[in-house]
C-alpha cells in the first residue's frame, strides 16, 4: 500500500502533480508556445510541427524529471477499455551512451496494430495499420505502475482509411458540433463576448467492494464480474442502513488512497459515500469538458480496481453483481458552458424571464424526445439489462424530469399564458434552531432517466462499467441538431424576443410529452408512456438497432460525427459483445453447476443417505422424516439442475450457430438467458439445503457483509 502523500504535504501540493495540465504547461513551455497551445485548444489556431516539437521536449523533460522512462499513446478502442503501447525515451548515440529524446512527430502520431481491436467490419483482420493522434484538449499524465511512471498521452485512434476505431474521435467531433451551433444561437441573441461553448460532463461512478479472498473463490465474479449463482441472505438492503451510513474503516482507508491517486492525476474526486446496497459505494467528480471527463472516468475505473487490490479487496464495476440488491449505474451530469463563464442551463433567480435558459432548455427537451431511441441505446449492454426498470434504476423508457416549477412555466408558455413565478421561496423546517433553507427549482427524482438538477441534466441510465463516450456523443449531436434549427430561425427573425417565445411554445406543445415528474418505477407510468407514444426498448438487442434508423443515420451525417460505416460497425461490435458476454456467463454457470455445486450436493446427499441407513440399521425406528424429505428434495433439485445444465448447453450451441450478429444476440437473449435463469433457480435451491460449511464457494452473506 502506497503512502498517502496529501497527509504530509496537503492536497494543494499534490493535486495535479502527475498531470501535464495548464499549470505545468505555463511552467515548462515558453510563453509564446503556451499561448499557441491555448489557441489550439480553443480551436482558433492549427497545431504545427514546430509547436509539437517544443511541447514534446517539454513533456519529456517534465516526465523524466519525475522518473518516467517510457511514454505511450493512451487511447480508447471500442472494447470500452483503454489501450497503450509503451516506447522508451532512450536513443543510443553510437558510443555506448544514450540520450533521452521525444520528438513532435512522436507526440503527434503513433502507429499501433489495429488488427486485433474490434472494428465491426471497418478493417479486415489482415489490414493492421491504425493511427493514434494526440488529443490536445485532454492533458497528458503520468501513470504509476509499481515504482515506475509512464507518460500517457491521450489520443484518438483511427484506421488507415480514416474511420474512427475508438470512443474518443466521435466525442471530439460531436463536441465541436454542439459548441458551434450553441455559439450561433448566442450570437443571434446578441452575445458577442463568448468565443467558445463547451459541453461538460461529470460522471458519477458506482461500484462494489468485496474481500479479495472471497472474490478469488468465485469463478463467476472473476470471469464475468457478476454472480451467476447466489441465494440472498436473511438481510439485504431492506433496512436502508447502508445508504449514506458511516464508512467502514477498511473502506475509508481505501478511499483515502483512491483520492490520493486521483488527485495526483488532477481528477477532481469530490464526493464519496455508501450507496444503497451493502458494500456498494459511489464517487463523484466535479464536471469537466466532455473529452477530459471521458479520460478521467476511464482512469477512475482503473484506479478503483488497482487501489482495491492493494487493500486485498476486489472492485466490481458490473451493473448487477448480485441478484436481490441494487445494481450500479454511472450518472452522467451534462451541461453547456461558455468561455466567458456562463452556464447555459443556469435558470437564474427568475427562470420564467430568462429567455436564453428557456431556449436551451427547449433544445434539450426537443432533442431527447426526438432522438429518445438512440439515447436509450447508449446505455445498452448485457449487464444493464439486469438493472434498468428493476425498481432500482430508471425504466427503459426515456423521460425528462423538470420539477413542478419549470413544468408550470413551460406549460404556461406553451399555452400562451403568463408564466408563474416562484423565485425566492424558502423551506420552513419548523424548529427555531434550524435555518430557513432556500428551495431549489426542482426536487430530486431518482426514478427519472433524465432529470434537471438545478443547472444541468443528469442522465441516470448509463451502465457503471461502460465508457461515458456514447451518451455524450448522442447528447452533443442531438442537441446540436436542434440548436441548428433554432439558430436558423433566430438569424432570420426581425423580432428576436418574439421568435424565442414562439420557439419555446412550439417546442413544448410538440415535445412536452417527454416530461414526466412522477414515479418512473410505477407500472402506471409505463402504461401512460405507451399512450403518449414514447418508445420502450426493454433490452440491449431491442435498443441497438436505433443507431441504424434513418433519422439517426441522417443526424450523424449532418454533423459529421459518424458515417454510416462507423455506425454499422458499432452496432456489429456491440451486438457481438452482448452475445459473447452471455456466452461466457452461460459457460461459467455450467462449470460451476457441474464441477462445484453438483459434487457438493452429491456428497451431502450421500451423507444424508448414510445417516438414514445407520438409523434404520440401528433399529432405533423409522428414519427421521425430515431427513428423508430433505434428501428427496435435494435429489430432485440435483436432477432438475442437471437437466437445466444440459438444456443450457443445447441453447448456447443453437445460439452460436445463428448467422449474423443481430440474430445471434437475439438468440442468446431469447433462448440462452431463460435457460440460465432456470439453472440458477435450481442451483440456489440446492444452496438452501446444504450446510454452509459444505457449500463450495463464498455465499452472498460472505460477499455482502464481511469485509
Amino acid at each position: 500500500m502506497s503512502d498517502i502523500d496529501y497527509i504530509s504535504t496537503g492536497v494543494d501540493a499534490i493535486y495535479g502533480k502527475n498531470c501535464f495540465n495548464d499549470r505545468a504547461m505555463r511552467e515548462w513551455l515558453p510563453k509564446s508556445v503556451y499561448k499557441d497551445v491555448k489557441a489550439i485548444q480553443a480551436g482558433t489556431q492549427e497545431l504545427t510541427p514546430a509547436t509539437a516539437d517544443v511541447v514534446a521536449s517539454a513533456m519529456k523533460d517534465w516526465a523524466t524529471q519525475k522518473g518516467a522512462t517510457h511514454y505511450t499513446h493512451w487511447f480508447l478502442p471500442l472494447t470500452g477499455l483503454t489501450a497503450e503501447k509503451h516506447d522508451s525515451f532512450i536513443s543510443p548515440v553510437g558510443d555506448g551512451s544514450i540520450i533521452m529524446e521525444f520528438s513532435g512527430k512522436e507526440l503527434l502520431q503513433g502507429e499501433p496494430d489495429a488488427s486485433s481491436f474490434p472494428s465491426g467490419g471497418l478493417r479486415a483482420t489482415f489490414e493492421a495499420r491504425g493511427y493514434t493522434a494526440w488529443d490536445v484538449s485532454s492533458p497528458a499524465f503520468l501513470k504509476a505502475e509499481g515504482d515506475g511512471l509512464t507518460l500517457c498521452i491521450p489520443t484518438a485512434f483511427v484506421s488507415y482509411t480514416g474511420e474512427a476505431l475508438d470512443k474518443k474521435t466521435p466525442l471530439l467531433r460531436s463536441s465541436e458540433a454542439v459548441g458551434g451551433q450553441a455559439l450561433r444561437v448566442l450570437r443571434a441573441l446578441g452575445n458577442e463576448s463568448a468565443t467558445r461553448v463547451t459541453a461538460t460532463a461529470g460522471p458519477e461512478q458506482e461500484y462494489f467492494l468485496v474481500d479479495k479472498k472471497f472474490f478469488d473463490q468465485r469463478p463467476d465474479l472473476q470471469l464475468t464480474g457478476r454472480t451467476v449463482f447466489g441465494r440472498m441472505p436473511a438481510k439485504g438492503q431492506e433496512m436502508d442502513d447502508h445508504y449514506f451510513g458511516a464508512i467502514k474503516e477498511r473502506v475509508s482507508v481505501f478511499m483515502r488512497e483512491l483520492n490520493n491517486e486521483l488527485w495526483k492525476l488532477g481528477i477532481s474526486a469530490k464526493t464519496q459515500h455508501n450507496e444503497v446496497a451493502p458494500h456498494q459505494f459511489e464517487l463523484a467528480p466535479i464536471y469537466d469538458p466532455v473529452s477530459v471527463a471521458l479520460d478521467s472516468n476511464q482512469l477512475v475505473m482503473e484506479t478503483i480496481r488497482k487501489v482495491a487490490a492493494r487493500h486485498d479487496m476486489a472492485a466490481l464495476l458490473h451493473e448487477k453483481p448480485f441478484a436481490g440488491v441494487n445494481g450500479s449505474g454511472k450518472h452522467n451530469n451534462w451541461s453547456l458552458g461558455t468561455d466567458d463563464g456562463e452556464n447555459l442551463l443556469e435558470p437564474g433567480d427568475d427562470p420564467e424571464r430568462n429567455a436564453r435558459f428557456l431556449l436551451f432548455l427547449s433544445a434539450v427537451i426537443k432533442a431527447v424526445d426526438t432522438f429518445a431511441p438512440i439515447l436509450r441505446a447508449t446505455a445498452a449492454n448485457a449487464g444493464n439489462d439486469h438493472r434498468l426498470g428493476a425498481n432500482e434504476a430508471p425504466p427503459a423508457v426515456i423521460s425528462i424530469f423538470l420539477g413542478d416549477q419549470l413544468s408550470e412555466i413551460m406549460e404556461a408558455l406553451a399555452a400562451g399564458k403568463k408564466a408563474p413565478g416562484r423565485q425566492g421561496e424558502t423551506l420552513e423546517i419548523g424548529a427555531s434552531c434550524l435555518p430557513k433553507l432556500p428551495k431549489d427549482l426542482t426536487d430530486r427524482n431518482r426514478t427519472s432517466p433524465f432529470a434537471f438538477t438545478g443547472n444541468k441534466f443528469e442522465f441516470r441510465m448509463p451502465a457503471s462499467s461502460q465508457s461515458v463516450a456514447a451518451p455524450n456523443v448522442v447528447l452533443n449531436t442531438t442537441i446540436a441538431d436542434v440548436l441548428s434549427g433554432f439558430a436558423d430561425r433566430l438569424e432570420k427573425a426581425s423580432d428576436t424576443a418574439a421568435e424565442i417565445k414562439a420557439i419555446v411554445a412550439e417546442t413544448y406543445q410538440k415535445h412536452g410529452r417527454i416530461v414526466f415528474n412522477g414515479n418512473g418505477y410505477a407500472q402506471d407510468w409505463l402504461d401512460e408512456a405507451a399512450k403518449r407514444g414514447l418508445p420502450n426498448l426493454p433490452n440491449t438487442v431491442a435498443a441497438l438497432p436505433a443507431y441504424l434508423e434513418k433519422d439517426s443515420i441522417d443526424l450523424f451525417k449532418r454533423h459529421n460525427v459518424l458515417s454510416l460505416a462507423e455506425m454499422e460497425s458499432r452496432v456489429t461490435i456491440y451486438m457481438e459483445q452482448y452475445a459473447m458476454q452471455i456466452n461466457v456467463e452461460a459457460g461459467v454457470m455450467q462449470e460451476m453447476a457441474d464441477s462445484l455445486i453438483y459434487p457438493a450436493a452429491t456428497a451431502y446427499a450421500s451423507e444424508l443417505a448414510s445417516m438414514i441407513a445407520q438409523v434404520k440399521a440401528a433399529g432405533i425406528g423409522v428414519a427421521p422424516t425430515s431427513a428423508e424429505e430433505i434428501l428427496k428434495a435435494l435429489v430432485e433439485q440435483m436432477n432438475l439442475m442437471k437437466a437445466a445444465s444440459e438444456a443450457l448447453s443445447s441453447a448456447v450451441e443453437k445460439a452460436q450457430s445463428q448467422g449474423g450478429d443481430a440474430l445471434r444476440a437475439a438468440a442468446f437473449r431469447d433462448t440462452v438467458i431463460p435457460c440460465m435463469e432456470e439453472l440458477r433457480q435450481h442451483g440456489d435451491a440446492i444452496e438452501s439445503m446444504i450446510p454452509r460449511n459444505q457449500w463450495p464457494m463464498p455465499t452472498y452473506e460472505d460477499l455482502l457483509f464481511r469485509m
